[in-house]
């Protein structure tokens, strides 16, 4: 029987990582694409850059706090925030469905140039494409970035015992916002996406000199995707305190009700943050003062107990691994 490609494939967690190391890397391999994260560090002549690319394809394309274009420009500017990078260009192509309503392209396009003007990226380039009606679900985004790297070292491969793990924001808010639109679930109180550009507050650590060892954007497959990953790619143990980690309570409503895991959920806006030792609260009292990460949580340490492990303390004085994120739980997130 041929393997065919399925939703879960696209969902981030263990079934997306095999899809890219048994067939993208398979294929594509060479020693920059092996070594990318969130986008890949180069050098032009002497000048330190990276490069990314995303695609977004969201169901519905407006939600509470957001839209695709805003997810889009976000969404792309993260990946370069989070290899210590400041954006400088962005290219934007349009895939659109004939019969799309014109002034809701124009509230889209119109969101993408606010969204630019809190990080000062520019859209340099672009295409468009309509499509037959049914060619895609209305519109689909795909936005490629540049930026100039500003400090060196950003790394989920440099992760060592007693090293500090942070949290920027609560977590899970837009997959239980993007769950909660499309399954019109009733909530008593107004749950918003957290998609946000996280420029500002990583320039002013930048700026602060502290010492962040990795950042990464917690997008599809949620905190545990994050934390999993890095436990891996260090090879070492990350220790996390399940009441610390910041929890909005729609959204544990919405897990307990359906039997989600609040940090397999999806961020937009939410970045965990690995931090050298004694640098904890110079980086909590950083990212306090900025909107997009005032909730922002010290969260658990990196230690050497088990290899590629996560290990979540509960609050009842028991522990169990959390584990990577498996299947798709929910498809068209972003």
């Amino acid at each position: 029987m041929s393997k065919k490609i399925l939703l879960s494939h696209g969902g981030g967690g263990e079934e997306t990582q095999s899809l890219i190391k048994d067939l993208f890397f398979k294929h594509f391999e060479n020693d920059i694409l092996l070594k990318m994260e969130d986008a890949a560090a180069l050098t032009m002549n002497t000048k330190r850059i990276v490069f990314t690319t995303d695609s977004f394809t969201v169901s519905p394309l407006f939600f509470n706090g957001g839209n695709i274009g805003k997810l889009a420009i976000a969404g792309t500017v993260n990946d370069l925030v989070m290899m210590g990078a400041k954006p400088k260009y962005l290219t934007c192509s349009f895939m659109i469905e004939e019969g799309f309503l014109f002034s809701e392209l124009e509230t889209i396009v119109m969101t993408m140039r606010d969204e630019m003007a809190k990080s000062g990226v520019l859209i340099v380039a672009g295409d468009t494409k309509v499509v037959p009606k049914g060619g895609v679900d209305g519109l689909f985004i795909n936005t490629s970035g540049v930026g100039e790297i500003m400090v060196e070292g950003i790394s989920a491969h440099n992760l060592k015992p007693n090293h500090s793990i942070l949290v920027s924001n609560e977590v899970g808010n837009h997959g239980a916002c993007i769950l909660a639109r499309r399954e019109d679930i009733e909530l008593e109180t107004e749950l918003k996406t957290d998609c946000a550009s996280l420029w500002k507050p990583v320039e002013a650590l930048i700026e602060a000199g502290v010492k962040v060892v990795a950042y990464r954007d917690a997008t599809r497959g949620g905190l545990s995707a994050v934390l999993n990953e890095w436990a891996e790619t260090s090879n070492v143990c990350l220790e996390v305190d399940e009441d610390k980690i910041p929890v909005a309570p729609e959204v544990k409503g919405i897990c307990e009700m359906l039997g989600f895991e609040p940090y397999e959920f999806a961020n937009e806006g939410t970045m965990v943050l690995c931090v050298e030792e004694g640098e904890e609260q110079k980086a909590l009292d950083i990212l306090h003062k900025f909107e997009e990460t005032k909730k922002a949580s010290f969260i658990g340490k990196v230690n050497d107990k088990y290899e590629n492990r996560v290990i979540l303390n509960t609050p009842w004085g028991s522990s169990r691994f959390l584990e990577p994120p498996k299947g798709e739980l929910l498809p068209r997130i972003c």
